[in-house]
């Protein structure tokens, strides 16, 4: 069962749609239930502070939902505090989660982080407790599907 708020930001997502020439873009998924995200990050380079994120993902109900709570999560933040955005975090902020849905929660914070190591890369920075995002989809597979 969903919570109001997952199906709010299911049915009304926020933020949907792509950041050209994006500061970070982090594409992740799950080969096994079929979900691919993608967030966008527009950061500021003097301040560090995400000043706009968008997202695109194909998937489930919760997915979408928690794509779209992370973006709204990571908005205004600095990149130290986006860093500290977790599944949990995310599934808290929308009153929870169906036990077999926690995995969308978890690419949510990967999605975020994978677009926060693209930023460093083309920075040449650095970003404390940052590691080399994993993906189990392969590289061009998610131009394939459809987006939301």
């Amino acid at each position: 069962m969903y919570t109001e708020k997952v199906m709010d930001h299911f049915q009304h997502p926020r933020n949907v749609g792509e950041i050209e020439n994006a500061s970070g873009v982090g594409t992740v998924g799950n080969a096994k239930c079929g979900d691919i995200m993608r967030i966008f990050l527009d950061i500021d380079d003097e301040t560090h502070i995400i000043k706009d994120c968008k997202f695109k993902t194909f998937g489930c109900g919760a997915a979408v939902a928690t794509s779209s709570m992370a973006t709204e999560l990571v908005m205004g933040k600095t990149i130290e505090e986006a860093m500290e955005v977790t599944n949990k975090a995310v599934m808290e902020a929308l009153d929870g989660l169906p036990p077999v849905k926690i995995h969308c929660s978890l690419l949510a914070e990967e999605a975020i982080h994978a677009a926060l190591w693209d930023y460093a890369e083309k920075h040449h920075i650095k970003i404390e407790g940052l590691s080399k995002p994993k993906s189990d989809i392969h590289e061009g597979e998610e131009d394939t599907e459809e987006e939301y």
